[in-house]
């Protein structure tokens, strides 16, 4: 189909279903598709929340890229991911848009489950440089070298630590490899660090359009002039990397080129199609706005990152609308904001996180006692442990599935040298719609190997604010605290509830008679499942009692001592992996002090990627909800046979209650 410069009466977006029907339009049939894939995004998300700014961001990049490239045989790799919607759109999955992050909807991050487009399942920063250096190096060792490669970074993912030990293993290739650097000056908040300021250097630079002008007015002025100016829009941007010489990653091997307008799609196309098949690496600067085509969202591109559900309306207003309930996050800020107003000694700190932790809202208040240090979670945990060994009183917060990325500065610099920094570990367990890339499965796992931490969960405001209270005043070693993505419980269980004693579980729900069928010990907002089954439990006949565990490590072995001695049935409950989670540490501890573990259960994470769907539909789908809760207890009492072998712990032999009939 030959292009035309009409314009379409109807919608493109329609047309759209591959990117070979992209490669068909007109520069301005593209800009028409741009306008309606930001259209349809924001419709989408102003009615089911999603990543919004970012993706607005990278429209023209994305169909430039799609217009040049040929990703069903190049290689096209994301970073971060949650800018990979327009680019879903026109590889064959705009119809799951209206479902996105929702079960069986579009995944908010790239999933090569959905498309052979989408190389790497993935939703944490500066991964995509390393691993796009790493499928070119064996494209080139295959005989492939007909794959271009292509990394799409942005979202000042470009200052992640391993972002750059991948441009320095870029700059040492010897075939075609584009980083295409989408610059929209913010990151998730606004860029943080001496780096995201070189950035705005490069913006404020006049040098090059000052070049620009005088060369146009000397093309104005030769014969035929008209047909230099062709040549010179689509070098233009060439010369200007000729003409400076001094961009920040020159040094790493690469050829650098722009900053080019990242809205330009004419500019974009002319400049890919150049540089497509330069046999080096090279890194394309392009400037952006991010909320592009959405006025608030270019106003406030942080509160538009990732607005919730009806968080505002479709054209140009943002709109206040309270939600039902008060968020484990929000509670968090609040308890913070009272502490850091007792202990002029307490310090907050996040990885480009300010909004989803909670601290953006005390940034104001304290702005000399709270630091967003950028997108790298290694370096914020070594900053952290830098502070508490001069003195002051450290809380780092961080998605649990973040903390990963800092694990071997949690070991070096903080673990090892006994030093009190206090984690503080927001979305852990299932997430809900950003799936399987963020569920904070392993915090317990992967930190409780260290000596002398202490590791807790909050079940709910109460437990939150008492256990941030103990981690104040732990000064042992470093202290977790883990906590869901979720509301807290409008009605706590206890009233009041006690401080935080080390190791110790608290009595949430006493069974009504003094031999229990069962005794739960939950960790967590797993408390609050338990306690709905046992509502179930106890209309059926059963007698439950529950404890909130409170702490991972140490684990309260006085506990489980007496109640193994009574002959107890106990089962843990976790929203956390069963591998070296809660229920494995009181297994070990059993273990370490003699005490017979024949009558202790576990529930936990099955050993398998749940992929997005709200929060409920996880925990019900891996049976970690109430009723999940309650089918387990019964099958633990009364059919040994048909246990689950994936929740309840294989080989153990279940018992019941004298025979007890159950109505």
């Amino acid at each position: 189909m030959a292009k035309t410069e009409a314009m379409d009466a109807e919608c493109l977006l329609d047309r759209i279903n591959s990117p070979a029907d992209v490669k068909k339009l007109s520069i301005k049939q593209l800009e028409q598709l741009a306008g309606e894939i930001r259209e349809a995004i924001t419709e989408t998300i102003a009615r089911k929340g999603g990543h919004f700014a970012s993706n607005l961001c990278v429209v023209e990049q994305t169909l430039a890229l799609h217009y040049v490239f040929d990703f069903a045989h190049d290689r096209l790799l994301f970073d971060v991911g949650h800018q990979c919607y327009p680019h879903k759109m026109v590889t064959g999955r705009k119809h799951l848009l209206p479902k996105i992050k929702e079960k069986d909807g579009m995944a908010g991050f790239p999933e090569p489950a959905e498309s052979d487009y989408d190389m790497f399942s993935v939703g944490h920063a500066g991964t995509s440089i390393s691993t796009a250096v790493g499928m070119a190096r064996a494209d080139t060792l295959l005989g492939q070298t007909d794959r271009h490669c292509v990394a799409l970074i942005g979202d000042a993912s470009i200052v992640n630590g391993v972002s750059l030990e991948g441009l320095n293993c870029a700059g040492t290739l010897k075939r075609q490899f584009l980083v295409m650097l989408n610059d929209n000056g913010m990151a998730i908040a606004p860029p943080q660090g001496a780096l995201a300021h070189s950035f705005d250097r490069f913006r404020a630079d006049h040098r090059y359009t000052d070049f620009k002008k005088q060369a146009h007015k000397v093309l104005e002025s030769i014969p035929g002039g008209s047909v230099f100016e062709e040549v010179y829009h689509r070098l233009g941007e060439m010369a200007k990397a000729a003409f400076s010489h001094d961009h920040m990653f020159d040094h790493f091997g690469l050829l650098c080129l722009g900053p080019i307008d990242g809205h330009d799609l004419k500019g974009l196309i002319d400049m890919l199609t150049e540089i497509k098949d330069l046999n080096r690496p090279v890194l394309l600067h392009c400037k952006s706005v991010k909320g592009k085509g959405f006025e608030a969202a270019e106003g406030d591109p942080f509160a538009f990152h990732a607005p919730k559900p009806d968080q505002f309306i479709v054209h140009d207003s943002k709109v206040e609308k309270k939600t039902a309930g008060k968020s484990f996050t929000n509670a968090f800020s609040d308890a913070m904001k009272d502490m850091m107003a007792e202990d002029d000694k307490v310090f907050a700190l996040t990885a480009a996180m300010p909004d989803g932790t909670g601290l953006d809202k005390l940034m104001p208040l304290y702005p000399d006692r709270i630091r967003d240090c950028g997108l790298c979670e290694s370096h914020g945990m070594d900053l952290a442990a830098g502070m508490a060994k001069a003195g002051i009183k450290p809380f780092y917060a961080i998605y649990s599935t973040f903390s990963q990325r800092a694990l071997d500065q949690t070991f070096q610099e903080v673990a090892l040298q006994h030093l009190p920094v206090r984690i503080c570990m927001d979305r852990a367990g299932y997430v809900g719609g950003d799936g399987a890339p963020m569920h904070g499965f392993m915090d317990i796992t992967m930190n409780r190997a260290f000596p002398d931490v202490a590791i807790l969960a909050a079940s709910d405001e109460p437990n939150l604010r008492a256990g941030l209270e103990f981690m104040r005043n732990y000064d042992t070693s470093a202290s977790f605290i883990r906590y869901p993505r979720d509301k807290v419980a409008a009605q706590p269980l206890l009233a009041q509830v006690p401080p935080f004693e080390l190791g110790k579980a608290l009595l949430v729900r006493p069974a009504k008679g003094r031999d229990p069928d069962l005794t739960i010990l939950a960790y967590g907002s797993q408390v609050y499942e338990a306690a709905k089954a046992m509502e179930d439990l106890d209309v059926q006949g059963y007698d439950i009692a529950l404890y909130d565990a409170r702490f991972a490590k140490p684990i309260d072995v006085d506990l489980l001592e007496e109640l193994v001695a009574a002959g107890q049935l106990i089962l843990t409950v976790e929203d956390h992996s069963r591998v070296g989670g809660f229920g494995s540490a009181v297994l070990e501890a059993c273990n370490d002090f003699s005490v017979p573990t024949d009558n202790i259960y576990r529930m936990g994470m099955p050993e398998k990627w749940l992929g997005q769907d709200t929060r409920a539909g996880q925990l019900a789908e891996a049976s970690l909800d109430a009723a999940g809760i309650a089918r387990v207890v019964r099958q633990i009492l009364d059919e040994p046979k048909s246990k689950p072998q994936i929740h309840i712990r294989p080989g153990a032999a279940a018992r019941t209650r004298g025979g007890r009939t159950r109505s």
